[in-house]
């Protein structure tokens, strides 16, 4: 007589393959997709189509997702001594390293299977995405400000959606992801805020380590460049006021999450980089209403 198998298997399996791509924390790939949609609708001078919308939207779900499965890999021995990343399920064992590689593969498979159903210069392009993607867990032992890695990883979606409705990737989508980048650079600065005694003490490098007490002005120039570098390249000049009370009101934002790490305390921190999300939002909403 076989051992019976426990009804509530399945579940808690399922359980850990969510906790292992953090799909109780969105504001990972909501951080993705507001600058990936924002040049979607650039790029196609208003609404992109249903397909198009659809294929951004699941894909940096998916792609995200796949880059928690590599990272969490890639970071095992150290996330055991910082005590935010202590019980993910990789670094307990939970997961074997096998087994989320394989999650990762088939996650990243799949959004490749949605990038096949738009252009050839999409296709094409998405390599050099997932190279960066695949670069930037290891960054963090060889690259003092690793964030500035994670930057274009986190900004590919911007020449992605451009090629994937144009056909080719112009100056202004680079130019976006440049601005895009420093975004990122702010936000992950603050996130390393919260691990900055344990990475201090485990040797990794972060942004937050390199600059020093230089951190939180840093972070305010990250995002003067964003907003500034995205204003121009939109010409926001010339295009309606709700780009401009869009920007207005990611300013304040950013002076918000400002006011939030003044002290450098891991909560304020940790606040701060998880309310970009609303910014990246703002930011989109103005795009949206402007094109």
């Amino acid at each position: 007589m076989s051992d019976p198998v426990s009804p509530a298997e399945p579940p808690a399996r399922l359980r850990l393959y969510l906790q292992l791509i953090r799909w109780d924390r969105p504001a990972g790939w909501l951080l993705l997709l507001w600058p990936t949609l924002s040049a979607l609708w650039l790029a196609a001078g208003g609404f992109p189509g249903w397909h198009l919308l659809g294929v951004f939207v699941l894909g940096t779900v998916l792609m995200r997702s796949a880059g928690c499965c590599i990272n969490d890999v890639a970071d095992r021995e150290f996330d055991r001594h910082v005590k935010r990343t202590a019980d993910r399920p990789v670094t307990r064992g939970a997961v074997s390293v096998k087994e989320a590689l394989a999650v990762g593969a088939v996650l990243a498979l799949a959004a490749f299977a949605l990038v096949l159903t738009t252009r050839a210069a999409a296709v094409m392009w998405s390599f050099a995405a997932l190279a960066v993607a695949l670069a930037y867990p290891y960054a963090k032992r060889h690259v003092s400000m690793p964030q500035a890695v994670l930057g274009v990883a986190f900004s590919f979606g911007i020449p992605m959606a451009y090629a994937a409705v144009q056909g080719h990737v112009p100056a202004q989508a680079w130019l976006l992801l440049l601005g895009n980048l420093f975004w990122v650079l702010a936000y992950d600065t603050e996130y390393a805020m919260v691990d900055r005694d344990d990475d201090l003490r485990i040797g990794m490098k972060t942004s937050a380590i390199t600059l020093g007490h230089l951190d939180v002005p840093a972070i305010a120039l990250f995002y003067a460049l964003y907003l500034l570098i995205w204003a121009w390249v939109l010409d926001a000049p010339a295009r309606s006021i709700w780009l401009w009370l869009a920007l207005a009101a990611a300013a304040a934002q950013a002076l918000w999450h400002l006011w939030l790490i003044r002290r450098r305390e891991r909560m304020g921190c940790f606040l701060a980089f998880r309310m970009n999300h609303w910014l990246g939002l703002t930011v989109f909403a103005g795009v949206a209403l402007s094109v």
